[in-house]
């Protein structure tokens, strides 16, 4: 069971230096004018995020599932 906890562990910190990441990215994405940063040449963070938030947004109830759903993992930490 160690092996387990390891791994949750694990898995837990990638989600949260994912988010961690994303959210950087979405901001010099603002302070820079759209995907112009410099060392991030051709990345559109924010292009991303809005294509999946209408791609759930689309598919309406299921959509909305989805999101709880997701959302339910995250705080279950």
């Amino acid at each position: 069971m160690k092996v387990l906890e390891n791994v949750k562990k694990w898995a837990n910190e990638i989600a949260h230096l994912a988010v961690t990441l994303m959210a950087m990215f979405i901001a010099l994405e603002i302070l820079f004018g759209g995907n112009t940063v410099p060392f991030l040449p051709g990345t559109d963070v924010i292009g991303s995020v809005t294509g999946i938030v209408k791609s759930l947004g689309n598919e309406g109830l299921a959509g909305l599932i989805a999101v709880w759903v997701l959302y339910t993992i995250w705080e279950k930490k």
